[in-house]
């Protein structure tokens, strides 16, 4: 699945190319997640503005005949292609956004991403959509503190709690067992039980594990690529992700797995601490 790195690699790869561009064309495939909301044909004159993103969710304002703009998620198995080439949709190509600047199209074998019309970021469908996510995990306003005392109110585990996004967004399976490992804290832990040291150690090891994503390109796990079409190489430099019995790169434990929340968690008993 496309985490917050995946999808701030894929924005900052495309959103300068289609900003100023003029929407010539929308064509929709089959269903996604939910249905796009506005007749597609009325966003055509409209000029894209300047792309930005919140939590895993892409938003492209328009300015013109369809003031207002799409939020986009790419799912479980989306991604975004941009280019001037405008070749013919395949199979499982749903979306299709035709600009002066190029094509950007969204592609989703599973169909579960989403292109949702709404009038404003604040407004409905999607302040509805965004009302649940926490803090953007570079947001100065999330001090060790605030993340601490959100922590104090959770009784469920950190690996879960991190999963949630409500408290911050962007710690995806991978990140969240990578962060963790940095951290030198058990996944099972509960969140009540992390003194504030902890804490704050945990938020930056959760900063430090995305911002190294974001500098590789993110994940590619299955199929992830950005609008280049380029792959991401987080998952070869990971410590622990996907390296069951292998020894733990700090004292040479064979590395675990287990199942929290039916997603598989990679750790180190000995270097993770209840």
């Amino acid at each position: 699945m496309p985490e917050l790195p995946e999808v701030e690699v894929t924005r900052l790869s495309f959103a300068e190319r289609i900003h100023g561009a003029r929407v010539r064309g929308v064509r929709l495939g089959a269903p996604l997640r939910w249905p796009l909301g506005r007749d597609a044909a009325s966003l055509v004159g409209s000029t894209v503005g300047v792309v930005s993103r919140r939590g895993k969710y892409l938003w492209l304002p328009f300015v013109g005949p369809a003031a207002g703009g799409l939020l986009m998620h790419l799912g479980m198995s989306g991604s975004l292609a941009f280019g001037t080439l405008r070749s013919a949709p395949g199979k499982h190509d749903h979306f299709d956004l035709d600009t002066t600047q190029g094509l950007l199209r969204l592609t989703d074998p599973r169909r579960f991403g989403a292109v949702v019309w709404s009038p404003a970021l604040d407004a409905p469908p999607a302040a509805k959509l965004l009302a649940g996510l926490g803090a953007e995990p570079f947001d100065e306003a999330l001090t060790p503190q605030r993340f601490h005392a959100a922590l104090q109110g959770r009784r469920t585990r950190i690996k879960a709690a991190l999963l949630a996004g409500d408290i911050v967004v962007g710690a995806g399976n991978i990140y969240a067992c990578e962060a963790l490992f940095a951290a030198g804290i058990h996944p099972l832990v509960r969140c009540d039980a992390l003194s504030r040291p902890r804490a704050a150690r945990l938020l930056q090891a959760v900063r430090d594990t995305l911002a190294q994503a974001l500098a590789l390109g993110g994940s590619t796990l299955r199929d992830f690529r950005n609008a280049h079409g380029m792959s991401g190489e987080f998952q070869l430099q990971a410590q622990v992700y996907g390296r069951e019995g292998e020894p733990c790169p700090r004292c040479t434990a064979p590395v675990r797995r287990r199942l929290i929340g039916q997603r598989s968690t990679y750790y180190c008993a000995a270097c993770q601490r209840r």
